[in-house]
């Protein structure tokens, strides 16, 4: 069978007898033993070498790296974007693996801080990757774009502030990803842009929505209907970004601005800051009456938690105060729970 092609041929110990076999044949024979086995122990290496092969292909590519910081800046998470063969472009494996980190940091209330940046020199995020798109189908296009809006409600919806660090291009959904963080730094070398129309659609992740509502109406419409792209400088000046940095031998100075922003937001109370976050975010979206209400709710939610006390103890003692992001009667528990 053909199964057994690869096998070793099979000599028998009567080969082998001294009767029938001369020492020169002795030798021969050895010899064809071991050059059959080697060709067979051949065949097996390659064959598993092969198998291991297809199982390390078979897995997903690891596209992004969250990092916990610690010692004085614990509490900041930064989460980086990697894929430079494809500029960081929105492919199904991205979009997947940020939902998933964008799921797990929300989880974890030890975050107070968020920093999304690219782990590729001179490029934040390319957009779509339209050589994946061109080959799905209308409903696939429309499935995964549905995806990506999702994900860029879910980070825009986290509770812990989001900066997003604009070191290099940031094009397409690329800027709709940042259009949805709450702060936005930029090198000075840095290109953003909306331009889906010079492919015959439209910002489909947000930026027809965020952009507006970060720049005003008549900017956005300016700025959408020519695909225009924007510098560091151009897009500091009109408010698309929080500051604009000069960049640096490493190629990291819009990291290193959104690092030292979320240095000063880190001593802060975190349900105070996370509160802001709502209260800021939901009351833009109502008339100011309504607006006021939000903040009326928010504030009352802070004057049951241990941060508050904190805070007038330290200012009555003139010390630092210590913000741990406790409700009052969560420390109460905690501190009962000791005698018990």
């Amino acid at each position: 069978m053909q199964a057994n092609l690869n096998r070793p041929k099979i000599f028998s110990v009567s080969q082998f007898s001294a009767q029938n076999t001369t020492p020169a044949k002795m030798v021969f024979l050895v010899r064809r033993v071991s050059v059959s086995l080697l060709k067979a122990a051949s065949v097996s290496v390659r064959a598993l070498s092969t198998k291991v092969q297809l199982k390390e292909d078979s897995s997903p590519a690891k596209e992004i790296v969250l990092k916990y910081l610690d010692g004085k800046d614990n509490g900041i998470a930064v989460l980086g974007l990697n894929r430079p063969e494809a500029r960081n472009a929105f492919g199904k494996n991205l979009v997947s693996q940020l939902s998933d980190a964008v799921s797990t940091i929300e989880q974890d209330k030890k975050v107070r801080v968020l920093i999304l940046r690219s782990l590729v020199p001179k490029i934040f995020c390319a957009g779509a990757d339209l050589r994946e798109r061109s080959k799905m189908e209308p409903q696939e296009v429309a499935n995964f774009v549905s995806s990506l809006r999702d994900l860029m409600r879910d980070l825009e919806a986290l509770s812990a502030p989001v900066i997003s660090a604009l070191d290099g291009v940031a094009l397409g959904g690329g800027l709709e990803m940042a259009l949805a963080s709450d702060i936005r730094t930029a090198s000075v070398e840095a290109k953003m842009g909306l331009v889906e129309t010079k492919l015959a659609i439209i910002p489909g992740a947000g930026g027809t929505q965020r952009l507006p509502r970060i720049i005003g109406p008549a900017l956005a419409k300016e700025l959408i209907y020519t695909a225009r792209i924007l510098d560091g400088v151009e897009a500091h000046k009109i408010g698309l970004v929080n500051r604009v940095v000069a960049q640096n031998k490493e190629g990291d100075a819009a990291y290193q601005a959104a690092l030292h922003i979320a240095r000063e937001i880190l001593p802060n109370g975190p349900i105070g800051v996370k509160l802001a976050k709502v209260a800021i975010s939901k009351g833009i979206e109502v008339s100011i009456d309504d607006g006021f209400e939000i903040e009326k709710q928010c504030y009352a939610q802070l004057l049951d938690t241990e941060d508050r006390i904190e805070g007038l103890a330290a200012f009555a003692s003139k010390r630092v105060p210590v913000y741990r992001g406790l409700y009052y009667m969560t420390y109460i528990n905690n501190r009962i729970s000791e005698f018990i």
